[in-house]
């Protein structure tokens, strides 16, 4: 199991300093000594209630995570992603790969497969006789899952969310108003289907289900929108719901009247009233403001959610 318990004075964080990343310890040894990520585990104590549909949460579940890898692999992609992320890594010397294994407990090869994975995220550079080295922000690839969640539970919290927020307010409307174009039955009763889930979660203060449910419905409204990059665009927007702070956070208990402030938009859609349905989604996404990110406190409100399987 990977560990921050060994001392260095190699430039990464001195002992005990990844105490207050709450997925330092997060993984547990599962059978023949992997490490699981507790993500999984909130999963599989949802009991699935609603025949059919469940299938799509469980995708909306995975979703928003970016490519971060499995056990140990993902552990330290955890880990040094928010770092960086959090400035406790910068540009001012490089990132030993030997270093980090000797710091971490982990072979070469985790380390060399968890760097590359932070050099496609535009994180890190990897040069001949220079080494490998943080990148400027500019360089990072900001949509990326995982680049969200992270500086949405770091230092940059306040920035990322507004940046999220005024990102759903440009596309969702827009979707919403596209979707009402798109006689897709099937899909539409796909989102009917998860205002119901929602419906009966919230009944239930059942926020994990309310908000995979609800990341379900935002990205089926993309997908019906018809415009292939518009549906790019949804691991970002539930991305956003997953760090929004609000019910789909897991940070509240999910409240009915956005139920019906779902139901809405699925009946504007259904009556072909594009208007109506921008109309409802902008009351939502001012609903969600109102009651989610608005007024939130500092960074050292929230904990960083530990690494999911994919």
């Amino acid at each position: 199991m990977m560990t921050a318990a060994r001392p260095a004075d190699a430039g990464l964080t001195g002992p005990g300093e990844l105490d207050r990343y709450s997925y330092a310890a997060a993984g547990a040894p599962g059978p023949g000594g992997v490490a699981h990520a507790p993500g999984a585990e909130r999963a599989d104590r949802v009991p699935p209630v609603w025949d059919g549909p469940e299938a799509d949460m469980a995708r909306a579940g995975r979703r928003a995570a970016g490519n971060r890898g499995r056990g140990l692999h993902g552990q330290l992609v955890q880990q040094l992603g928010q770092m960086i992320v959090s400035g406790d890594l910068g540009a001012d010397r490089p990132l030993v790969p030997e270093e980090i294994g000797q710091r971490f407990e982990v072979s070469r090869t985790v380390v060399r497969e968890s760097l590359r994975v932070l050099e496609a995220k535009g994180l890190v550079s990897a040069r001949p006789n220079v080494g490998t080295r943080v990148r400027p922000v500019s360089d990072w690839n900001l949509l990326d899952p995982d680049i969200i969640e992270w500086r949405a539970y770091g230092p940059q919290r306040d920035d990322q969310r507004r940046e999220l927020s005024e990102l759903r307010w440009t596309i969702e409307p827009l979707a919403a108003r596209l979707a009402a174009g798109h006689g897709r039955d099937d899909i539409q009763q796909r989102l009917a289907d998860m205002v119901e889930i929602m419906g009966h979660a919230a009944a239930q203060g059942d926020a994990l289900t309310f908000g995979r449910a609800d990341a379900e419905f935002h990205t089926l409204l993309l997908q019906l929108a018809g415009n292939r990059m518009l549906e790019h665009l949804s691991g970002i927007v539930s991305s956003a719901l997953h760090v929004s702070g609000g019910p789909s956070g897991g940070c509240e208990r999910p409240a009915e009247k956005t139920v019906g402030q779902h139901m809405r938009i699925v009946d504007a859609i259904g009556a072909g009233d594009a208007a109506g349905a921008e109309s409802a989604m902008r009351a939502l996404l001012t609903a969600h403001g109102e009651a989610g990110g608005q007024g939130a406190g500092g960074a050292g409100d929230h904990t960083v959610p530990p690494p999911r399987e994919h």
